[in-house]
């Protein structure tokens, strides 16, 4: 029976106190995340090993940042003196049962994916860092490669046991506690009652947004949790759905001479796959992801040597390369594949998704530039999401030497935008004009499937850096006017330019509804002060 309250439990698990780490060198290794956000400091670390450890935090501590794989782009595991409390021994994996997996929050998407490949199982949302931790992938609603046939993080979360600031405990279920009509939940605390209303601006219609609590009619209380990041309660534990059976998979980098092209060849890719999910043929092409890498991310990988590397090639002239993941039966050897990919120019072909996909590519004219990892082909996998992944690494790495030899206020400036993909070449262009204009050294890559893309400033100054905000700034108006979203799945954190954009999206009564939902489970302003918006002072 659904119900619009839920009533707290007192913590399980090893009590007594969590170990504490207060030597200011290892702590050290803590006080900046993947945003190069700048002022970190801290004096001590915990790393509870259960619910009631970290419930026993939550009591004492004046003032909580629960943290991850600190691999966050915008600077909300970045901590400003509370007590990091990391969920890193927190790594069980309970159970992995036919279509759902139990999980502790500590847990790596890297692991994650090792165990339930050996139980040929598949989690689709996972980021493509798969360094980072599951709790954190909730707490920021995260979203990958395949969100194009998946959806994100949200949609794959069952269950969630949450300790609040209180040090209270919350087993939420989907579907079993729903939004009052009149806007609240109540919780039930060993204290008090707590009542809940929720904001209600609407998010946009896209297939990603992580921008603040989520809301909607008909709200369900999991979703209030999922992508708060981590200002409402931390979460220790999931329940995920996954895919019971794993599909096969295979990768091509495809690298086009020019963009209107490239993308004419995306547009078409999503068509054939939607009609495949719809048709449910078997010998349709089943595309899950397409990221690209623009000309600049392209120099990148050739100035780092990334493509040399990996043994991938990219030709002088491209323009635009993309990563295109395709979904084929289980069980598709690595020989079949590449008889197929091998006879689909010839007499009587075989009509199947690789043979498709082939003639396509030999078509757009880019066949032999293609660079091909068949299912099983584990090294050569690696390789080509080593040249994808390799990318934002480079860059990151940039502006961590420009921060530390040139300006200290140097931080990650970048955009996480998404809009209809019917929008995206005029994003692209949107783009171009504005960076050239203020002579701004811009990479882009992104998951261009989703129409969501990320122009990164490389900084050789301060100046830089503060131009790259003006400049997403005046962006966000136009994605808005378009019908998309500026905060489409690395969240706000501490990043005062994407608590602008926050601001841009719901206005100051939006931001005042989110504070009241802080304000009605954390009173004391305990848990992430500062993530998301600042202090409320009233």
């Amino acid at each position: 029976m659904r119900s619009f309250a839920l009533t707290a439990r007192p913590p399980a698990g090893e009590a007594g106190p969590a170990p504490i780490e207060r030597d200011p060198d290892i702590i050290a290794s803590r006080l900046e995340d993947a945003a190069h956000f700048t002022g970190g400091h801290a004096t001590e670390l915990v790393t509870p090993v259960s619910e009631a450890q970290v419930a026993d935090v939550m009591r004492k501590a004046s003032s909580v940042l629960p943290v991850g794989a600190q691999s966050s782009l915008t600077g909300g595991a970045t901590p400003m003196g509370e007590t990091i409390l990391s969920t890193a021994r927190l790594k069980g994996i309970e159970s992995i049962g036919r279509d759902r997996v139990r999980v502790q929050a500590g847990v790596s998407i890297a692991e994650l994916d090792r165990q339930l490949e050996l139980a040929s199982k598949y989690y689709p949302p996972a980021p493509t860092f798969d360094g980072a931790f599951v709790g954190g992938t909730i707490s920021t609603n995260a979203a990958g490669a395949a969100t194009f046939k998946y959806g994100v993080t949200r949609q794959w979360i069952e269950a969630l046991t949450v300790v609040l600031p209180s040090g209270d405990v919350l087993d939420i279920e989907r579907g079993a506690t729903r939004v009052h009509e009149d806007g609240h939940f109540e919780l039930h605390l060993a204290d008090r009652s707590v009542r809940v209303d929720v904001p209600r601006y609407r998010p946009p219609d896209v297939p990603k947004v992580s921008a603040g609590y989520w809301t909607g009619p008909g709200l369900d209380l999991i979703d209030l949790f999922i992508g708060s990041e981590g200002t409402l309660g931390i979460v220790t534990a999931a329940t995920l759905r996954v895919l019971p059976e794993r599909p096969a998979f295979c990768l091509a980098f495809v690298p086009f001479p020019e963009r209107y092209g490239c993308l004419r060849f995306v547009a078409r890719l999503r068509e054939l796959a939607q009609q495949t999910w719809r048709d449910r043929d078997p010998r349709g092409i089943d595309i899950s992801a397409i990221e690209h890498m623009d000309a600049r991310s392209l120099a990148i990988i050739r100035e780092d040597g990334i493509d040399r590397a990996n043994g991938v090639g990219v030709p002088d002239r491209t323009s635009m390369a993309l990563l295109v993941t395709i979904e084929l039966p289980p069980g598709m050897s690595a020989e079949q594949a590449y008889d197929e990919i091998g006879r689909a120019r010839l007499p009587g072909a075989p009509d199947t998704p690789l043979v498709r996909l082939t003639t396509m590519l030999a078509e757009a004219g880019v066949l032999e530039s293609v660079e091909i990892a068949v299912p099983g082909d584990r090294a050569r996998t690696a390789q080509l999401l080593s040249v994808r992944e390799g990318v934002p690494a480079a860059v990151n790495a940039r502006i961590g030497r420009a921060k530390h030899a040139r300006d200290r206020r140097i931080e990650k400036t970048a955009a996480d935008m998404i809009v209809p993909f019917s929008g995206l070449e005029r994003l692209l262009s949107l783009y171009d004009d504005e960076f050239a204009r203020r002579g701004l050294d811009v990479a882009i890559w992104g998951h261009i499937s989703d129409g969501n893309v990320h122009p990164n400033v490389i900084p050789r100054s301060y100046e830089d850096v503060e131009s790259g905000r003006a400049a997403i700034l005046s962006l966000a108006g136009e994605v808005l006017r378009m019908g998309g979203a500026p905060l489409a799945e690395h969240g706000v954190g501490r990043s005062r330019i994407k608590q602008e954009l926050l601001r841009m999206m719901y206005g100051d009564e939006g931001i005042a509804a989110m504070r009241r939902v802080k304000r009605a489970i954390d009173p004391e302003w305990k848990l992430s002060p500062g993530v998301l918006f600042s202090r409320d002072t009233t």
